[in-house]
């Protein structure tokens, strides 16, 4: 895997997975970070998630690599290279409290196991990548298909505001919002992410 130094991640980018959160669809990028011990490789594994603090979801999302530091005006072709798939795991129920209370979201997003994620390959550009679809299967079933097309806040827009509210370098990735179907795991789900209809990495989840 890819030297990792942050890992921001965009919330409520897809519109339709705002609504089933009962959400507003925000009028810029909401912007979280999750720890680099989240991330962990889709090699067919079991994987440890807590089981005592309420529902975990999944939520899909496309993954892009940030190869150079970001300079004023550089697009996304200058500073993605690569691309991947992960899965945004959150602690639904932690997630509802804190958002009452108005704290941050570390709890609910950045524990332990929190970002599996797909082996990366090239990127294709910011044009070809609109045209791009991915999908999360739950034990065989579709339970999420996403298109690139749909988000919110493009990819463009996504880098711009990152970099210049918190920094962008070589490095850096970003998760990028995910589509609706998001639902709650069980001991023994195994999770599959797909491009198109081709397999890009499977966990098995174990709750502990």
């Amino acid at each position: 895997m890819l030297s990792v130094r942050n890992i921001y991640c965009v919330g409520r980018n897809y519109a339709l997975h705002a609504a089933e959160l009962g959400n507003d669809i925000p009028k810029q990028p909401m912007i979280f970070l999750k720890p680099t011990h989240a991330l962990l490789p889709m090699e067919g594994q079991a994987i440890q998630l807590p089981g005592d603090q309420g529902e975990v979801h999944f939520e899909a999302e496309l993954v892009i690599h940030v190869s150079r530091p970001y300079e004023e005006g550089s697009t996304v072709d200058e500073l993605v290279d690569k691309m991947a798939l992960g899965i945004d795991l959150t602690l639904r129920d932690v997630q509802s409290v804190i958002k009452k209370k108005g704290t941050p979201w570390l709890p609910a997003k950045g524990f332990l196991n929190s970002a599996p994620i797909t082996k990366f390959r090239p990127f294709p550009g910011f044009e070809a990548i609109k045209q791009a679809q991915f999908s999360l299967f739950r034990n065989g079933e579709e339970a999420q298909h996403g298109k690139v097309k749909d988000m919110i806040f493009d990819l463009q827009v996504i880098i711009e505001f990152i970099a210049k509210n918190y920094g962008l370098d070589a490095g850096d990735i970003i998760f990028t919002g995910t589509p609706a179907g998001v639902a709650a795991v069980h001991s023994g789900d195994r999770l599959e992410l797909r491009w198109g209809e081709e397999s890009a990495g499977t966990v098995t989840v174990e709750l502990s």
